[in-house]
């Protein structure tokens, strides 16, 4: 790393915004702008990449005057651990339902973490399984299945 760089995470953290933004606006320009009235489908992620690529902007700028430390070692296992459960998530959700697709995503994101507990996250995975259920189930009648078809239901 440059030595005139001397916060690295910030200039990567603004050098990933920067990216994003700038992917966000180049993606949008196939589309038309329309107003802010009358907004067509490239008016939300032009402006939402314009911010985000100013974002990065400050903090690549802000990595050249404040100190900081050095980017750890990335996080390969924690990163697979989330990709899967989120993929199993939307794989389970339909054949086995929600009772065991949110406890799977739960307990497998919550195992990548250094600070994981069984207990603590077998009772988070049982009480926003039972939240959603009520919430996206039984209040907004979303069309998701409890038990999916994998048992018969």
């Amino acid at each position: 790393m440059p030595s005139f760089i001397r916060n690295p995470k910030e200039f990567w953290s603004g050098a990933m915004f920067l990216a994003f933004g700038l992917a966000a606006v180049l993606i949008a320009r196939d589309y038309s702008m329309g107003t802010a009235g009358r907004m067509g489908p490239a008016y939300f992620p032009t402006v939402l990449g314009g911010i985000l690529g100013v974002i990065g902007l400050i903090a690549i700028v802000r990595s050249f005057f404040s100190d900081g430390d050095a980017v750890e070692k990335f996080a390969f296992r924690e990163l697979i651990l989330i990709l899967v459960s989120v993929i199993l998530f939307g794989v389970l959700v339909r054949g086995a339902g929600m009772v065991i697709a949110i406890p799977v995503i739960i307990l497998m994101s919550a195992y990548a973490s250094k600070k994981f507990h069984l207990g603590s996250s077998i009772a988070l995975a049982i009480g926003a399984t039972i939240f959603s259920v009520l919430l996206f189930v039984k209040a907004l009648g979303l069309p998701m299945p409890v038990l999916g078809t994998w048992f018969g239901f």
